[in-house]
């Protein structure tokens, strides 16, 4: 779920820096090239294996986006009432559950298309791709670790 809202909350912020003056403009498709060339470098993906993942995983960021977008309106929206406001918890908790069930149903894909290892791989360089991304994106550098 938290890689979920890091991803989306990531586009969003890409959008706006890309409407700043003097910014390059935030380009989706180089941004998906680069996320799955850095997936297939990171979880040593051969071109058959990558060839055969891909799609699937453009699949489930497609149904992410669509469950996101739903997740962000209700977050702009503020209930009047008490029956209203606990409708809407009631209704993120339930998209929340939707997220996780097809992250599930899409992990179990994976494994039929990939080795075990590999799909933890791809979760981890996934992950760690969008924290760059956001740190670039952001201009920051990564926290110091204290020893």
């Amino acid at each position: 779920m938290k890689r979920i809202l890091f991803t989306c909350s990531f586009l969003m912020c890409m959008i706006v820096v890309s409407a700043q003056p003097g910014v390059k403009k935030f380009d989706p498709r180089e941004f998906q090239a680069n996320l799955e060339q850095f997936i297939t470098t990171e979880a040593a993906l051969t071109p058959q294996e990558a060839e055969a993942f891909f799609p699937v995983f453009r699949e489930l960021q497609k149904k992410q986006r669509i469950l996101f977008e739903e997740q962000q309106r209700m977050r702009h929206f503020r209930p009047a009432t008490g029956d209203a406001c606990r409708d809407a918890v009631l209704k993120s908790d339930e998209n929340e559950l939707r997220m996780k069930e097809l992250q599930l149903q899409y992990h179990k894909r994976f494994f039929t298309i990939l080795p075990p290892a590999k799909v933890f791989d791809v979760i981890k360089a996934e992950a760690r791709f969008h924290r760059q991304a956001f740190r670039q994106m952001a201009g920051t550098r990564p926290p110091r670790r204290i020893k």
